[in-house]
């Protein structure tokens, strides 16, 4: 390391700041019943992987509200 260098002013931690998340999904835990997720996951399997079961299980919810 050359001795020259003066890291008295630095300061610890990330360089640059971190990325915004992207704005309209909000990320949570949730426990779901077992057969709830396994009919979500056929049914995504049957879109031949175009739409994922979470996609599917936000869907419903916002079709139930």
């Amino acid at each position: 390391m050359n001795m020259n260098n003066d890291f008295s002013q630095g300061a610890r931690g990330r360089i640059a700041p971190p990325e915004p998340e992207p704005r309209g999904k909000t990320r949570i835990t949730i426990r779901l019943d077992e057969d709830l997720v396994d009919h979500f996951l056929k049914e995504a399997d049957t879109t031949g992987g175009t739409t994922g079961y979470q996609t599917l299980i936000n869907e419903a919810l916002r079709q139930h509200v």
